[in-house]
């Protein structure tokens, strides 16, 4: 566990003595899309139908806008505090080149976020910038979400599986979201009609697909990656960005344009393929592979690694 206790007082509550917690590592390390950087260094968040404000003063962070109920039940798991990180940190730094990143991004942690989100959001991510894929999310949040409200502003929870199944093909189109709006609203679609026909107790059929999230999370590492390339528009990259940062699948690997540059840079020749790059990492460091790649990307994006 990564810290000492909790105390609650009226506008949130204080994670006492935190070990392994840097905001900007946490929030700007390509894992969630959500999260704004205030003037004073905070950072302002929505996930889970809530709204909070982060605060690191020293070894504690404050939460904004939550009670001890809500850290217990939400907060503890969402940032992945029951975990030692430090542990994590001594096993990858006997790796002396990964000790680098590792010594750089220390204060990364590993959200467990929502799946359904996750797996709209990276969806998004495919081939798309960062700026336009934050957009496209707020604007998707803001149309159909729950409004929230934190210091007299207004905010949007993510939409649920039942806000977006009745939206249309078009409507999803006008938010922004360009080539990958089919693949979304196909996504959409699957989840739920698989998710209603589960309701009145329809079996599956031989070799019929489950499209239930919670199912696919529940599959061992290598079968959830494929169990979620079934769904159109996720390939293997996208899949493992969805098992890293919402289904607790720490084997994933996911290779974009900064990991790849990290692994050419440290590792591996420029022409090895991203698969053969994705194994060489799997291989390397097993379980802890998601975790690696973190330090990873966050290393090379923050010091602009070029090849």
């Amino acid at each position: 566990m990564d810290f000492k206790y909790i105390e609650e007082f009226k506008d949130g509550v204080i994670i006492k003595e935190v070990k392994n917690f840097e905001l900007p590592h946490i929030f700007d390390c390509g894992q969630c899309f959500r999260w704004e950087r205030q003037e004073n260094d905070n950072y302002i968040g929505v996930a889970f139908q809530r709204v909070i404000e982060v605060e690191k003063r020293g070894n504690d962070v404050y939460i904004y806008n939550a009670t001890k109920d809500d850290f217990n039940n939400i907060w503890l798991e969402f940032f992945d505090l029951n975990r030692d990180y430090s542990d994590i940190k001594n096993e990858l730094s006997n790796d002396e080149i990964l000790k680098k990143s590792v010594e750089f991004g220390h204060g990364i942690r590993l959200l467990k976020q929502d799946p359904f989100e996750i797996v709209i959001s990276f969806i998004i991510s495919a081939n798309n910038r960062i700026p336009m894929i934050r957009r496209a999310i707020n604007t998707i949040s803001s149309k159909w979400g729950k409004t929230l409200s934190y210091n007299g502003k207004t905010y949007y929870a993510f939409p649920t599986l039942e806000d977006l199944s009745k939206l249309s093909l078009e409507e999803i189109e006008a938010c922004g979201v360009g080539f990958r709006a089919k693949y979304i609203h196909d996504t959409i679609s699957k989840i739920y009609k698989f998710q209603e026909e589960a309701k009145v107790c329809k079996m599956l059929s031989e070799g019929e697909i489950n499209w239930d999230l919670s199912y696919i999370k529940s599959l061992s590492d290598d079968e959830c990656h494929k169990a979620l390339q079934n769904f159109s528009g996720i390939g293997p990259k996208v899949a493992d960005c969805i098992m890293l940062f919402s289904m607790e699948k720490y084997s994933a690997f996911p290779v974009d344009v900064w990991v790849k540059r990290a692994m050419q840079h440290f590792y591996l020749a420029p022409d090895v393929s991203l698969k053969k790059m994705r194994d060489f990492a799997r291989d390397k460091f097993g379980d802890l592979s998601g975790f690696a790649q973190q330090y990873l990307f966050y290393y090379a994006r923050e010091n602009n690694i070029k090849i």
